[in-house]
């Protein structure tokens, strides 16, 4: 591959080219993360400073001051030029970058937009590849290896996603039991719903930060005036784990009807602790069929080799000479 990039002055110039472009990137993504915490630390003095209403700054409102991010500038500049980057599956596609991590809005126009690109940059790479090394590659090696990496520039951000979401929905079912532990204490402490979210999500907050989050977004809800139905459901929604849609169901019957939410709780953390070493005892339970693949694979040809080859050995000596002296 150096012998090629040497021999080649449009692989080096492709290689030059892709590195000032991450250099460039790198910079500036770099100076707006400056930027952005400059102006911070400048608005804290300022507000320090300020001793009387009179010489406050006046300040917008949060709706009017939203802070957009780099992807948002991104994608509103490149939509103003005619390109349209609403997915037609815009509902399921924001589900399921909610439950990989990316709640902000704009998720879904990003990805469409790095699917786009990775689709039309990837068979342009491998044509400068083609180009670079003056290989005459025939139609059809061109067309397949075009649409494998346009196929690979499809599929991967999804997979990625997926990926993402499965680990992310894993961390936080291995973690809800303690929850549900700590929330019951909470509970039988007399604290309220939103005091036990709160308490919870402090409590929680080395050990499982993600359900720290998704605790602390409810309690943000609630203090916002959202009911506990509705912030409930929302938890449920982006998590995107059945064991939390059941807890917040759970939760919500228990408020209509008037039943003990303390007695709910008990119950459903001992589920949960159950499905929880169920889970374990499955893995352990796979441990034997997974380790024979490997066994079969690499340990057995190696064991039969070495018991085989001294009889072969023997054999060899034996017969050569025989058949040698026949003739």
């Amino acid at each position: 591959m150096l012998d090629l990039v040497a021999q080649s002055p449009g692989l080096r110039l492709l290689l030059l080219s892709l590195l000032f472009a991450i250099v460039v990137a790198t910079a500036y993504f770099a100076a707006q993360a400056i930027t952005q915490r400059q102006e911070t630390r400048r608005r804290m003095l300022q507000g320090q400073g300020a001793a009387t209403p009179e010489a406050m700054p006046a300040l917008g409102s949060l709706r009017n001051e939203r802070v957009q991010s780099t992807w948002l500038k991104l994608v509103n500049s490149i939509e103003k030029r005619g390109l349209s980057l609403v997915d037609t599956k815009d509902v399921t596609v924001r589900q399921s970058l909610i439950a990989a991590g990316f709640p902000a809005s704009y998720a879904p126009r990003v990805y469409t937009l790095l699917r786009l690109a990775l689709v039309i940059g990837l068979p342009v790479l491998v044509l400068l590849y083609f180009a670079a090394s003056g290989s005459s590659p025939s139609m059809l090696k061109l067309y397949l290896s075009l649409v494998i990496a346009a196929a690979i520039g499809l599929y991967v951000p999804a997979l990625y996603v997926r990926a993402r979401a499965d680990r992310r929905q894993r961390e936080i079912v291995n973690g809800f039991p303690d929850a549900l532990d700590l929330m019951l204490v909470c509970v039988e402490a007399g604290l309220g719903m939103e005091a036990s979210f709160s308490r919870v999500g402090m409590e929680m907050t080395t050990s499982h930060p993600l359900l720290a989050e998704q605790f602390g977004a409810v309690v943000l809800e609630l203090r916002a005036g959202r009911s506990h139905d509705d912030a409930l459901r929302r938890m449920a929604d982006r998590a995107g784990v059945d064991d939390i849609r059941a807890f917040c169901t759970l939760l919500i019957q228990s408020t209509k009807l008037g039943s003990s939410i303390a007695q709910t709780l008990r119950i459903y953390a001992s589920e949960m602790r159950e499905k929880r070493r169920m889970r374990a005892e499955e893995k352990a339970h796979r441990l034997p069929v997974l380790i024979s693949i490997p066994l079969v694979a690499c340990m057995l040809p190696t064991m039969i080799g070495v018991l085989m080859l001294p009889a072969a050995i023997r054999v060899i000596r034996a017969v050569l000479p025989a058949l040698h002296g026949g003739h």
